[in-house]
C-alpha cells in the first residue's frame, strides 16, 4: 500500500470518528433538551400546586390573626367584666357595712333589743329575726 492510501484511510477514519463524535454529542444535547423540557413541564405543574398551598397558608394565617384578634377582644371584655364585678363587690360590701351599722344603731336605740340579735344580722348567711 502506498503512503497516500494509508494517509487517506487515516484521514477518512479520523473524519468518521469526528463525525460519529459530533453525532453523539448532537444526540446527547437533543436528549438533554428533551429532558430539560420535561423538567420544566413538571415544574410548571408544581408551580400551580405550590401557588394553591401558598394561598391555603395565607388563608389559614388570616383566620389565625382573626381568631387571635377575637380572643384579644374577648380577653379585654373579660377583664372589663372582672373590674365591674370587683366594683359591684366593693359596693355590695360597703352597702352591707352600712346596713349592719343601721341594724346596730337600731338595736342601740331600741330598748327591747337583745345584744345577740345584732350578731345574727351582721352575719349575711343568717336572715334577720323580727322582734
Amino acid at each position: 500500500m502506498s503512503t497516500t492510501i494509508v494517509i487517506v484511510i487515516i484521514v477518512v477514519a479520523v473524519v468518521v470518528v469526528l463525525l460519529v463524535a459530533w453525532l453523539l454529542m448532537r444526540q446527547r444535547r437533543e436528549h438533554q433538551r428533551v429532558e430539560a423540557e420535561a423538567i420544566r413541564d413538571r415544574a410548571a405543574k408544581q408551580e400551580s400546586e405550590v401557588g394553591q398551598q401558598q394561598a391555603r397558608a395565607q388563608e389559614v394565617a388570616a383566620r389565625s390573626r382573626a381568631a387571635k384578634a377575637e380572643g384579644e377582644v374577648k380577653a379585654a371584655q373579660a377583664e372589663q367584666l372582672a373590674q365591674q364585678a370587683q366594683v359591684h363587690r366593693s359596693e355590695a360590701a360597703d352597702s352591707r357595712t352600712e346596713l349592719d351599722n343601721e341594724w346596730e344603731r337600731a338595736d342601740k336605740v331600741d330598748p327591747d333589743s337583745k345584744s345577740g340579735e345584732t350578731q345574727q344580722r351582721a352575719d349575711p348567711e343568717r336572715p334577720p329575726r323580727s322582734p
